[in-house]
Formats: C-alpha cells, sequence, structure tokens
C-alpha cells in the first residue's frame, strides 16, 4: 500500500478514535501507531479560551509539507495532522498528529519531528482569553520551541 498523509485545519473538533480508524483501515503493514493530541489549558485558572487564527491554505501547504517530510525522513506509511481554529476552550482539543510505521521509534519520531515543526512554522497565531475578563494577548513563540525544532538539524 502506498503512503496516506492527510492534513486538515478545522473549525470543529475531531475524534481520535475515528483518525486512527481511518490511518489505519485495511493496513496490515503497520506495526506502530502514536498518536499526539494538544488540549488547550486553563493556565492554573487564569485562562478562559485560547483563539487560534491561521493562514488558510498557507497552513494546510505548510502542515503538508512537515508531514511529507517526515514520512521521507522517517520511512512513516501514514501520518495525519488535523490543527483546529477559532476560540477553544480549556480541556478541548487542538491538535491531533496520528503516525504509523512498520516499528514503533520511527512513528514516535515522526509524531516529534512533526509537532516541533507544527508548533514553529506553520502560520497559526494564539490569543489568549483571560478567566477575569481582562484583555487578552498574543502568545509569542517560545525558544524552548525553536529548541525542540533545531534538534532535528543536528
Amino acid at each position: 500500500m502506498g503512503v496516506a498523509v492527510t492534513v486538515r485545519v478545522q473549525r470543529g473538533d475531531f475524534d481520535l478514535a475515528a483518525e486512527v480508524a481511518a490511518l489505519s483501515a485495511g493496513r496490515h503493514d503497520i506495526g506502530a501507531v502514536v498518536t499526539f493530541c494538544g488540549l488547550c489549558r486553563d493556565e492554573a485558572g487564569t485562562l478562559s479560551a485560547l483563539e487560534l487564527e491561521h493562514y488558510p491554505g498557507m497552513a494546510e501547504a505548510e502542515i503538508t509539507r512537515i508531514c511529507n517530510e517526515a514520512v521521507a525522513r522517517f520511512d512513516l506509511q501514514a501520518a495525519t495532522a488535523v490543527h483546529r481554529y477559532g476560540k477553544i476552550l480549556p480541556g478541548e482539543n487542538i491538535v491531533l498528529v496520528v503516525t504509523a510505521s512498520p516499528h514503533r521509534q520511527a512513528a514516535f519520531d515522526g509524531a516529534n519531528f512533526i509537532m516541533d515543526f507544527l508548533k514553529t512554522a506553520a502560520p497559526f497565531w494564539k490569543k489568549e482569553h483571560a478567566a477575569d475578563g481582562s484583555a487578552g494577548g498574543w502568545v509569542s513563540a517560545k525558544d524552548e520551541d525553536d529548541s525542540a525544532r533545531d534538534r532535528w538539524s543536528e
């Protein structure tokens, strides 16, 4: 079977189990599936919501490029990335990455690679909404995200 890459940027929620089932259906060559699901935190009760904006078309293209690079680099059999936008409440899903390969290490490495690049290269912007009603601010890029991404070039 060929390599399957699925990328979606959507307002609505996703179903982790359904995404894994779709990725692995009829695939008897897959030996490992790794999932990462990122959730919105309440930041110790100070956050009422996180608002995500994206650059339509470009976000999907960049995530597809990242997934295709992971497939080639780690010899993955499949990769799925789903990223939400809009206002997301604490406890709700934000992002899902699913990778599949014959062996677990490649699937783990592929999922980590996709997330590290998705956080730093895909055109998304986050705005925090404070629980006390005060104006929230746009979230700045974090140095630790850049460091996580840069480890793949070593």
